[in-house]
């Protein structure tokens, strides 16, 4: 157990047209399963994952959730990302800022509070992650949302 933190895209793909344009093939076990374009609406990517990354999750929590810790599902901007993001890097550039600007977060799963290697790892995988995002998601063309477990 522990806290796990995930970051998906949404995006709406229901065709009213023409159903025949595009065909979804997914194999499980090897074997070709057909899912039916016409009864399909959204696609769901998992876009990001993080496991006890607290300050992140705090972060989160603070500024998407209204506060509130309770494994919600949350919609993202892309200026929230664009902030996180900043924040990671000036902090990576600048750990004395650690504390102020992205404090850890002490929970039962939750992990480590201190602001050392897998703190700054942390930051470097959320750098990451947002960055693909941000490159790959054009805004109005899909929805993020965070959502975490514990």
């Amino acid at each position: 157990m522990g806290l796990d933190m995930y970051l998906t895209r949404k995006t709406y793909v229901k065709n009213w047209d023409n159903h025949d344009e595009w065909s979804i093939l997914i194999s499980k076990n090897n074997k070709p399963t057909h899912i039916d374009t016409k009864k399909v609406t959204y696609i769901e990517e998992e876009v990001g994952y993080w496991r006890k990354a607290n300050a992140i999750h705090k972060w989160f929590v603070d500024n998407i959730q209204y506060g509130k810790d309770d494994c919600g599902l949350y919609y993202v901007s892309h200026d929230h990302l664009t902030t996180l993001r900043d924040l990671c890097l000036k902090v990576l550039e600048e750990p004395n800022l650690a504390n102020k600007l992205l404090p850890t977060a002490s929970g039962f799963f939750f992990g480590s509070t201190n602001y050392g290697e897998d703190y700054l790892s942390d930051l470097q995988d959320t750098v990451r992650i947002c960055n693909e995002v941000l490159e790959t998601t054009s805004p109005g063309e899909a929805s993020l949302y965070y959502q975490s477990s514990w």
